[in-house]
């Protein structure tokens, strides 16, 4: 049985994506837990008009279990609860199975990023969905 629980993550954040912290409205993550511990966690930044998915992980051993996609859902659902009317973040071109699964609910890409992560020639997409109550 899994529950959503609120969490705080230490991790090594870079100066740039610190001060883009400090910028933002709020930082939440939530950890989908049960009782053997963490199994996946999706952090977000968030108005209260608009949440802004910043990651998604799964632990490597619980990878083929859907556990992206409950995460993912149960904190469109905690946002459409808090009056939240737009989501949106940005994935690397790449990802094949991260656009997969953000075109599963929704999301639609809206734009690109232009070598936004740190190799040369990388673009973000940009992907945005409404958020259902």
């Amino acid at each position: 049985m899994f529950s959503l629980e609120k969490r705080c993550f230490s991790q090594p954040w870079t100066a740039e994506q610190c001060r883009a912290a400090f910028r933002q409205p709020a930082f939440a993550a939530f950890g989908l837990v049960e009782t053997a511990g963490l199994a996946a966690y999706i952090s977000f930044y968030h108005s209260a008009d608009e949440l802004e998915i910043l990651n998604i992980a799964v632990s490597p051993e619980r990878r083929r279990q859907g556990l992206g996609r409950r995460v993912l859902g149960m904190a469109l659902q905690v946002a459409g609860k808090m009056g939240i009317k737009k989501s949106l973040l940005e994935v690397r071109e790449s990802n094949i199975p991260a656009i997969g699964l953000y075109e599963s609910f929704d999301f639609r890409p809206v734009g690109r990023r232009r070598n936004y992560y740190r190799a040369p020639d990388e673009d973000a997409l940009i992907y945005e969905r409404l958020v259902r109550a």
